[in-house]
């Protein structure tokens, strides 16, 4: 039943924004983050707050990013692989070059 509420509660008329309600229907989606459109009885667009738009973009960028590093680690041989260290040789790269870059954060 939530489920319905929700739908029904995150739903807005295309009439309301040509009753000149658009102010009160975006402050609405920066409540709740979204809301679809309707128009004739049909979804015609979904309206989202900017932190839900970047929200869903990071995530379906993250999603894509996985399936990459997935993808190729399925088809990579781990006999392959460089070490670390053979790199940071091969780069000129020393303990002191990585200790001065201080904490690097990781997502």
């Amino acid at each position: 039943m939530a489920d319905i509420t929700s739908a029904i509660k995150d739903t807005v008329s295309i009439s309301l924004f040509n009753k000149g309600l658009a102010g009160k229907i975006f402050a609405e989606v920066k409540h709740s983050g979204a809301k679809v459109v309707m128009k004739n009885n049909a979804a015609e667009c979904v309206l989202l707050s900017p932190e839900e738009y970047v929200k869903l973009m990071d995530e379906l960028n993250d999603a894509r990013l996985h399936a990459i590093a997935a993808k190729r680690l399925e088809s990579c041989e781990p006999s392959s692989w460089i070490s670390s260290e053979t790199v940071y040789k091969e780069l000129g790269i020393t303990d002191a070059d990585l200790n001065s870059c201080g904490e690097v954060e990781i997502e």
